[in-house]
């Protein structure tokens, strides 16, 4: 753990940092406190706990908060929380991003409750901030504990920590004291909570500044114009815009008329163990940064989400990762609410939102039921009706069940030509209506869960083909959803968000209703 000093140093550009610090506020202190406070100032070599300030991030403004541990173990009381949440304040009136970097042993006890409290207002600020669209990043160092981890250093957009940084609510010493025992090992650290779905990542500081500047890039730059409209951008990948409407060619191969597949053999193609998923998309996008979990302590390994730019286009990607499931590990109620975590980060930084289905179906256990996936499908869907975003859903492969339909809502919905979307899987289907499994193939077309019948009636809005099987040309197919993704992205951040809004509602009032 290093200074305040040197973390700036090593974040922001060399010679790039200018204080906001102004004197510290008075408080009430008795001549024993006043004596530790002036002894921290001649140890740290700062007047309070806290340095705030701005300066430049690969040539980018941005506001800085950075705790100084050894000030009062980095302990925040009433001028430090003042300090804290004027610049926080300044940082919004200036419509600059803030990176914060807490390292604290929590509240002040010189000062009781009253320090406590300052809390409340820290976290008043950020609120103010971030629903003004500003992003707020933050990197924890060694050690945040107590009342600074459970207010400003939980707040980020994207949280970040130090390896093997002590991080945590209760402190070691203090959970002894009172209960006699020592805190369980290695729950405390950086890297326990990465795991768990608390942070989003455990790297060096000279990563976070990396991370931190794919990360504004993504939220602050705003959209590159496409091809043809306006500026220059990466060309389309080969076959973009095309659909199969009919038998055509491709490299002197004739291609299978979409409507000529029966849905039965798009269920059959879709489950390939090799077709390209969600990570193959990812591999062919710009500024990818990648979070992880729900910041609340839950984290699906079924599941996909980051930051990125689809040829320019900038938005939050989140998606089913079929890499990441079989039949023993299948989404939960946990993936659902990373999903609506995509969600409100995607209004809140105001950039588009892109959902990638791709799955066998949702979790059919005890601990699903008992822990809300059906409620959690129920939110995301009542959510992604509502969302102050612009929304595109892709169903890339399998879309089978309610963890399925929980992505689904969009504005715009794109399929893969061997996509498809049932309530069940077609065995499962099977099962209900005639007590075996041999009547899936009958069911899946019956039922219409193939592309083609999906957009015929009005469920899906665009097929991307595959020439004639995604895992037979999984690089050029990943590069045509992309682009494909990225043409839509950049057609509904041209229109008005009410516009988007009233759209959409409109779109899933009159489904099923015919024209």
């Amino acid at each position: 753990m290093g200074t305040a000093r040197e973390l700036l140093g090593e974040l922001l550009d060399p010679g790039s940092f200018v204080s906001w610090d102004r004197p510290p506020v008075p408080v009430d202190a008795s001549p024993a406190y006043r004596k530790e406070l002036s002894a921290a100032a001649a140890t740290a070599g700062t007047d309070e706990a806290v340095l705030t300030g701005e300066g430049l991030l690969r040539g980018r403004r941005v506001a800085v908060i950075a705790c100084e541990f050894a000030f009062l173990a980095g302990s925040i009381g009433v001028a430090a929380a003042e300090r804290i949440v004027t610049a926080v304040e300044r940082a919004t009136e200036l419509g600059l991003p803030l990176l914060a970097s807490p390292t604290s042993g929590g509240t002040r006890m010189q000062e009781g409750t009253v320090a406590f409290v300052q809390m409340v207002k820290v976290a008043g600020a950020l609120a103010v901030h971030k629903a003004a669209g500003h992003p707020y990043l933050v990197y924890l160092r060694d050690p945040t504990m107590g009342g600074v981890f459970a207010s400003w250093g939980s707040l980020g957009h994207m949280t970040f920590a130090e390896p093997g940084a002590l991080v945590g609510f209760l402190g070691p010493r203090v959970y002894q004291a009172l209960y006699g025992k020592q805190f369980p090992e290695g729950v405390q650290t950086a890297e326990n909570l990465y795991h768990n779905g608390v942070i989003d990542g455990v790297v060096p500081v000279s990563v976070f500044r990396r991370i931190a500047h794919r990360t504004l890039v993504v939220l602050c730059d705003g959209p590159i114009p496409l091809p043809g409209k306006g500026g220059d951008a990466p060309p389309p990948a080969a076959g973009v815009g095309e659909f199969l409407a009919g038998p055509q060619e491709r490299g002197g191969l004739a291609v299978l008329d979409t409507a000529d597949v029966h849905a039965w053999q798009s269920v059959l193609i879709s489950r390939r163990g090799d077709r390209p998923g969600i990570r193959e998309l990812l591999r062919h996008v710009t500024d990818r940064v990648p979070l992880s979990g729900t910041g609340q302590g839950e984290l699906d390994r079924t599941v996909v989400h980051a930051l990125a730019r689809f040829r320019g286009q900038p938005c939050i990607v989140f998606g089913h990762d079929r890499a990441g499931q079989s039949p023993d590990n299948t989404m939960g109620p946990a993936a659902l609410r990373e999903a609506r975590r995509s969600m409100h980060l995607a209004a809140e930084l105001r950039v588009p939102l892109v959902l990638v289905i791709d799955t066998a179906g949702a979790s059919l256990s005890r601990e699903a039921e008992e822990r809300g996936l059906a409620p959690e499908i129920a939110r995301c869907l009542a959510d992604l009706v509502t969302l102050d975003t612009p929304t595109v859903s892709v169903l890339l492969g399998q879309g089978s069940g309610g963890g399925a339909l929980a992505l689904l809502p969009a504005d715009r919905v794109l399929a893969a030509a061997n996509g498809w979307l049932a309530p069940l899987p077609p065995e499962g289907a099977s099962a209900i209506i005639h007590r075996d499994t041999w009547h899936a193939p009958g069911l899946a077309a019956a039922q219409r869960i193939r592309a083609v019948d999906l957009e015929a009636d009005g469920i899906v809005d665009r097929i991307v083909h595959e020439y004639p099987d995604a895992a037979e040309e999984p690089v050029d197919f990943a590069m045509r959803m992309v682009e494909t993704i990225a043409e839509e992205l950049a057609a509904l951040t041209a229109r008005p968000l009410d516009a988007l809004r009233s759209a959409r509602h409109l779109r899933y009032r009159r489904l099923g209703l015919g024209a």
